[in-house]
């Protein structure tokens, strides 16, 4: 191993010009590699001596490991070097050198940890049937190489020597690849909202990313100067709830059939009408009376009786409230969410009741109009109001404190100009 020594920093390093700073990093970069390798010849000295006999260790890595205040898999790493460059023991002496080539350039402080890995990584891939007079000249050639060349042509190189020592490739160990790695779960809190968390394989993350982050744009500032302040996790889970509302609307989605709801109402009707009490939505939880309204403006409909004590008493035929016909309807006068300045198409709307059912309203095209879920919550929960224009199109009553004169307005956006 040559000698190196530590040069003397200037004191005023700033001084110096740009040959004494290069000479500086590159010396300093061979002291590092003949270090390390120097290093490494006292982990395969620990490790044959035996670290349990010498310090009370299980393995020269765990005792690096706290020696080096490293982390175990960092100590494993450099003990595998470490024992890959040096003679392993054996009976009667040292025994041969997995890499001979490769531990002298290291001695040189040519090479460094990266360059050692690659190395050792392709001579681990050659075939066991390749003989050793050309394993050897391919692990010369690739450390004579690493001397003056980076990973890439490092790995380059290997890649070419290995198809060349074995052309046709490892026998494939399954006919056919395995399916993708898929794990989604679903938990229910005991406050009654619900933890999603999984793991997706590359190609479905990379969609599922893609969509949310479609979904989950930010909403446009309005005519009123209303910006969306939602943060991106929250913009992400409103995305969520309109990818399930279009999957739900599918009419060949098994269960539903393409209803966007299916809703069981474990709720008294005043208490409906009023939007007082709770209600349980599709026997999954407690929900307000006026979610339950929200629910029922575009869905299935199941009523259920319950007696004083809870018990059902009598469960309903199943009624549809906006059929698909009424559907295509809606599409084509409203064009999208009805609410002013909205951009949202038809695909994420929901069938909005301008008199609610409960309320006596009925299910046709005068009491209907297209809102999409932020809209559609806006006018159960808001001040806005929504009303039926003499010509059959919807239109919306601001609060007072939007507009003194809550002077009607329209969505004009989804419309053509004439």
């Amino acid at each position: 191993m040559p000698e190196t020594t530590i040069p003397e920093l200037p004191q005023e390093l700033w001084r110096a010009g740009k040959l004494e700073l290069a000479h500086g990093v590159t010396h300093l970069l061979q002291v590092m590699r003949v270090a390390l390798a120097g290093m490494g010849k006292y982990l395969a000295e620990v490790e044959s001596r035996g670290t349990e006999d010498l310090f009370g260790y299980g393995s020269a890595a765990s005792w690096l490991a706290d020696v080096a205040r490293i982390s175990r898999g960092d100590a494993q790493d450099m003990v595998n070097r470490a024992l890959a460059l040096n003679p392993a023991p054996s009976v009667g002496g040292a025994g041969a050198v997995f890499a001979p080539a490769t531990a002298a350039a290291a001695d040189d402080g040519a090479i460094g940890e990266q360059h050692i890995d690659l190395i050792l990584d392709i001579l681990r891939k050659i075939p066991s049937d390749v003989p050793m007079d050309e394993r050897d000249g391919v692990e010369k050639i690739l450390a004579d190489l690493a001397r003056n060349a980076g990973p890439k042509e490092i790995a380059e190189v290997g890649a070419d020597l290995l198809a060349h020592l074995d052309p046709d490739g490892n026998e494939p160990k399954d006919p056919e690849p395995k399916p993708p790695r898929r794990e989604v779960f679903v938990e229910r809190r005991k406050d009654g909202f619900w933890k999603l968390s999984g793991l997706l394989d590359p190609e479905t993350g990379a969609r599922t990313a893609a969509a949310l982050d479609a979904f989950g744009a930010k909403r446009p500032v309005d005519e009123f100067g209303q910006a969306d302040h939602r943060t991106m996790p929250q913009r992400r889970g409103d995305a969520w709830a309109d990818l399930l509302d279009l999957a739900i609307a599918c009419p060949d989605q098994p269960g539903t059939s393409g209803y966007r709801t299916l809703v069981h109402v474990t709720v008294g009707l005043d208490a409906l009408k009023t939007g007082l009490g709770t209600a349980c939505l599709d026997f999954v939880g407690r929900i307000t009376a006026r979610e339950a309204r929200l629910a029922a403006c575009d869905c299935l409909m199941i009523p259920v009786v319950l007696g004083a004590a809870g018990e059902p008493l009598d469960v309903g035929r199943m009624k549809r409230f906006v059929t698909p016909a009424q559907r295509r309807a809606l599409n084509v006068r409203d064009g999208g969410c009805a609410f002013p300045g909205c951009h949202r198409a038809p695909k994420h709307c929901h069938a909005h009741h301008i008199r609610h059912w409960a309320d006596g309203g009925p299910t046709d095209l005068r009491n209907l109009v297209l809102l999409c879920s932020f809209h559609h919550r806006l006018i159960h929960h808001g001040d806005w109001q929504v009303r039926m224009a003499p010509d059959g199109i919807p239109e919306f009553v601001p609060p007072q404190y939007l507009d003194p004169l809550q002077v009607p307005r329209r969505n004009t956006l989804h419309r053509v100009a004439t």
